[in-house]
């Protein structure tokens, strides 16, 4: 059964071709928290993932209750945990100052974001023989430099595609953060609607429209990444459109991704 639903499709055109300046500064604030705290999940991820190999045991306890917790729990609950520990000031983040609601955000976001990157930097380094590592260590290579030189090149063709999946479901999950108070594309939508009084989705399919502009732009980035990476079993290099067809239809792109371990709440 479908209920009829008035859209106002001048408005939707016209939040899309002439977007005024809070708009853009909605956006702005999306694409920013998106890039911070897939940076700061990154730097986790490897972080913890070293751990978790690591013959120090409590490094490898550390790193798994990191997992637990930060897996195991909504995302929507950490944000607002992260929001009501943080002082009412800003913090310094990649140079910019940002307040305390995008600040805990980022927090949230990233740390969450860590504990789902170490599985992928996990997989892509056991994915690269051991031998590698045997004959940098026999060169003279520290355990540092030899996973710096010789493992992470190597493993950066198993780990670039799930990363990019990764921070295609961080610019929808970045909405998340309207909970606390941040403007970002979801909050222009949802004040919009509540200064008009009516019950029409235009302002909200506008805003999946934009959310749609971001992902595809990042898959086609991607998508190129991957071309530069990935080389077939003859040798061949895979052409940027088939390569863009595969992150459309393998769990990447527009969808969730379909790696094992993926199973966010």
């Amino acid at each position: 059964m479908f209920i009829a639903v008035a859209v106002n499709w001048h408005l939707v055109w016209t939040r899309i071709v002439n977007p005024n300046g809070i708009f853009a500064h909605a956006l702005w604030v999306t694409i920013y928290i998106s890039i911070v705290a897939q940076i700061l999940g990154i730097a986790l991820g490897l972080l913890a993932a070293l751990m978790r190999m690591s013959s120090f045991r409590p490094f490898r306890f550390i790193s798994g209750l990191y997992v637990l917790l930060f897996r195991g729990t909504p995302v929507l609950v950490q944000i607002m945990i992260f929001y009501l520990m943080i002082p009412g000031r800003s913090l310094n983040l990649l140079l910019f100052h940002p307040p305390e609601t995008i600040a805990a955000g980022i927090l949230a976001l990233g740390i969450n974001e860590g504990a789902y990157m170490r599985e992928i930097f996990r997989a892509g380094i056991d994915s690269i023989d051991r031998g590698q590592m045997e004959a940098a260590k026999s060169l003279g290579m520290r355990y540092g430099m030899a996973m710096r030189r010789i493992v992470l090149p190597q493993a950066a063709r198993v780990i670039v595609p799930p990363l990019g999946n990764e921070f295609n479901n961080m610019m929808k999950t970045s909405s998340l953060v309207t909970i606390i108070g941040v403007y970002e594309l979801f909050t222009d939508a949802q004040t919009f609607q509540s200064n008009t009084f009516s019950r029409d989705i235009a302002p909200f399919i506008a805003v999946a429209f934009w959310y749609l502009v971001l992902t595809s732009i990042w898959s086609f980035i991607q998508a190129m990444i991957e071309r530069k990476l990935a080389v077939s079993e003859h040798g061949d290099e895979i052409s940027l459109r088939e390569r863009a067809v595969a992150i459309w239809t393998e769990g990447g792109g527009m969808v969730r991704s379909a790696w094992p371990w993926r199973a966010r709440a």
